[in-house]
């Protein structure tokens, strides 16, 4: 939904935008022939300029004329966002992998909040950058700021969305690493597979660490 804002801000120097639409294939969950028939996922191979094979025995994906090495994932800071951006590492897990194991995939952290004090504003990532901007202009009370919560990229304009998640001078990246390939393996397989009960297991045991964002 923010593709075209994100067009716009963009430095067209060297940022390129493949918007892509809501959620895309679980490739955990479908045939190889079954994600290589996906639009969305066929956009991702050409706009990387990653050639495929056409079979399961010769899924590997050629890196070689790569376009870009530092591929990012921008999604709302919501828990859509989250899914979606599970869903694109489990296809880049699973069927490039390589671009992991280089270091060049991230996963971009839009700010939460755009506090305000009469004339002074400040973005915030965390909800400690919001109470500090609290405390600091506000003494300490709620009422006596104003607080924009974003719950999407496209409720920001062009030049926000630079300014925040674009711009390589203050944008906050995380970049995604696999430290242990064989556990990454059983994770993905658990939480985006077929078998419901690890997943539900997991989830019990879990559910008190979540940051479910209402």
């Amino acid at each position: 939904s923010a593709g075209g804002t994100a067009k716009q801000g963009r430095n067209r120097m060297f940022q390129a935008i493949l918007p892509l639409r809501g959620k895309i294939l679980n490739v955990e969950k479908a045939m190889y022939h079954k994600a290589l028939e996906s639009d969305e996922i066929r956009n991702i191979y050409t706009a990387l300029g990653v050639t495929i094979g056409t079979d399961e025995d010769s899924k590997e994906a050629n890196i070689e004329k790569l376009r870009y090495h530092k591929i990012i994932i921008m999604t709302d800071a919501d828990v859509d966002g989250s899914h979606i951006d599970t869903l694109i590492m489990t296809f880049f897990f699973r069927y490039m992998p390589q671009i992991i194991q280089n270091g060049y995939l991230y996963i971009a952290t839009p700010p939460l909040y755009l506090c305000k004090k009469g004339k002074v504003e400040e973005y915030c990532w965390t909800d400690a950058q919001r109470q500090k901007f609290i405390d600091t202009y506000g003494g300490g009370s709620e009422n006596a700021v104003h607080t924009q919560r974003y719950k999407g990229l496209g409720e920001m304009n062009a030049q926000q969305l630079w300014e925040t998640t674009m711009d390589p001078e203050n944008r906050m990246l995380k970049q995604v690493n696999i430290d242990n390939a064989a556990e990454a393996d059983y994770v993905f397989s658990m939480l985006m597979g077929e078998d419901v009960g690890p997943r539900r297991e997991f989830i019990e045991e879990n559910a008190t660490y979540a940051n479910i964002d209402a």
